[in-house]
């Protein structure tokens, strides 16, 4: 098997493994996964940026660029509030400068991105956690908590 094959072989386990994982994910995990996804693509496009793979650069900043996109039309404003339009425009802003690190190979626009990135995730991934020890009997706190970040 050459190198290339190997990698494509690898591609497409990683591929069906995320799919899997995606039918069976509840609302919340799809969220995590779209967090991960935005952040893995921020990272490859950083490093072919660093290394002037010009073409790969825009290609994963575009896919960021578009699950960003996913994670704001996600947003329920209607139950989330003030905590959805914030979060609104820290996905424009986010998209805005990702679009900027593209065309100007900012690597400072890039590490900030996955700064921003990291503190919403983080807050996202805490959610679960205090959902998770919520007692049985108040699903709806739990479904509270999900509504006013989804």
């Amino acid at each position: 098997m050459t190198k290339h094959s190997k990698k494509s072989a690898l591609s497409q386990y990683k591929k069906v493994g995320t799919e899997s994982d995606a039918a069976f994910a509840n609302p919340h995990r799809l969220i995590q996964m779209l967090f991960n996804g935005a952040l893995e693509k921020i990272s490859i496009a950083r490093g072919a940026m660093e290394r002037g793979e010009i073409a790969k650069k825009g290609e994963h900043i575009g896919w960021a660029i578009s699950i960003i996109e996913g994670l704001r039309t996600s947003l329920d404003k209607d139950t989330g509030g003030e905590i959805a339009e914030n979060l609104e425009s820290l996905y424009v802003y986010i998209e805005e400068r990702l679009v900027l690190a593209n065309i100007d190979n900012d690597l400072e626009i890039m590490d900030e991105v996955v700064r921003l990135l990291n503190t919403v995730k983080s807050a996202w991934d805490e959610i679960s956690g205090e959902a998770a020890a919520l007692p049985a009997n108040n699903a709806t706190s739990t479904d509270s908590i999900l509504s006013a970040t989804s």
